[in-house]
């Protein structure tokens, strides 16, 4: 499954593209007036190999959950048993991504693809279907849902040995790839990513620092907001673990499995399968770019498909977005994950593509140009 998605994966369509610069250069405003949205419809319309690109809708949150065998090593005060209440959280719908995809009319889909500790018991569907839609078709998102593919209870601890073996790294991939199918055949247009796992941005820093290069010290952010004790012990097991391990960035495989974790690995698959079926994908905070660096190490035409929501607080998050060639849509300062950055930065993609639909250019509109 994972060596079929990636050769699936294939560069932006460059016609299409050209034909979408000549488009936005007709349209009744100044030349490149908006910007970075110029250059990301182009982007899309590439992806897309029509322009004007579809509408990114309707819009869909994947939240995968895992935990962490680093926990061990006193990198967050916050107790592991947090990421399973979490995910009983997110699905009773009192959550802040919850919030936001209401707001956007994104549907939320929770992944237990590594939780540790038993999750609260659920009714809700374990497969998605089809929503029924609003007088303007926009399909009406129906209640968060739970997928159960638990790879293993949490990973190892990866200061001590391998996060996880190469076959469980792979089917955590794999599941995400799953996901991301079934999403995009139930008609979603844009997919989101979304994690929870108390201790994650450890192994986030790990993945960004194995593939990009940088020190563990500009990786390594704060997560939760630990004090400094704490995150000089966080910036410490990073470095040690990357000694210990000598990931190689040539192999991703490897370095996730070496320092990564079941939701990192989940989300490199959900972008890889996402551009692999020309859909974009709305990439979060500091987890969701380290699982990019990840799927543009298997398959650098993958970029293309990604697009950064906003710019982390979390310092590793700016070192993978530079490495990546990404400018982030918004920057507020958010350090949560769950999805809810990207949730913010929907309207903004969406609005890039419906200008190359709906606004009328010069000689359509009899507005005489420079």
């Amino acid at each position: 499954m994972l060596e079929s998605t990636i050769a699936a994966i294939r560069p932006l369509d460059e016609p299409a593209m050209v034909a979408a610069g000549e488009l936005q250069g007709r349209l009744t405003k100044p030349p490149g007036s908006l910007g970075a949205l110029e250059e990301l419809s182009v982007r899309l319309a590439g992806l897309a190999g029509v322009c004007p690109p579809p509408l990114p809708q309707p819009a869909a949150v994947a939240i995968f959950a895992g935990d962490h065998g680093v926990h061990a090593q006193g990198v967050t005060p916050w107790p592991q048993e947090v990421t399973a209440q979490m995910i009983g959280n997110f699905l009773a719908g009192g959550a802040v991504v919850n919030a936001f995809a209401r707001q956007a009319g994104a549907s939320v889909t929770v992944v237990d693809v590594g939780v540790a500790t038993p999750l609260p018991s659920t009714p809700l569907p374990s497969a998605p279907s089809a929503r029924p839609a609003t007088p303007g078709g926009q399909p009406i998102a129906g209640p968060p849902r739970l997928v159960s593919a638990n790879v293993r209870r949490g990973t190892r601890d990866l200061a001590v040995t391998a996060a996880l073996t190469r076959d469980e790294a792979r089917a955590a991939v794999e599941t995400g790839i799953r996901i991301a199918r079934e999403l995009i055949d139930a008609g979603a247009g844009i997919l989101l990513t979304g994690d929870m796992g108390i201790g994650n941005t450890t192994p986030a820093a790990a993945l960004i620092a194995a593939f990009t290069g940088v020190d563990p010290a500009e990786a390594t952010g704060r997560g939760t907001g630990v004090d400094d004790p704490t995150y000089a012990r966080k910036i410490e097991v990073v470095r040690a673990a990357l000694a210990r391990h000598a990931p190689d960035p040539a192999d991703p495989l490897g370095v996730l499995a070496a320092v990564g974790g079941l939701e990192h690995a989940a989300l490199t698959g959900l972008i890889l399968a996402a551009a692999a079926r020309r859909v974009p994908v709305l990439l979060d905070g500091v987890i969701a770019v380290s699982a990019a660096l990840a799927a543009a190490a298997f398959a650098p035409d993958a970029v293309g498909a990604m697009v950064a929501g906003h710019r982390s607080a979390e310092p590793g998050a700016t070192a993978a977005l530079r490495h990546l060639g990404l400018d982030p849509l918004i920057d507020l300062g958010l350090r949560l994950g769950e999805g809810t950055g990207a949730l913010l930065a929907l309207p903004v993609v969406t609005g890039a593509v419906r200008v190359l639909h709906e606004v009328a250019t010069f000689d359509s509109a009899g507005v005489a140009e420079k």
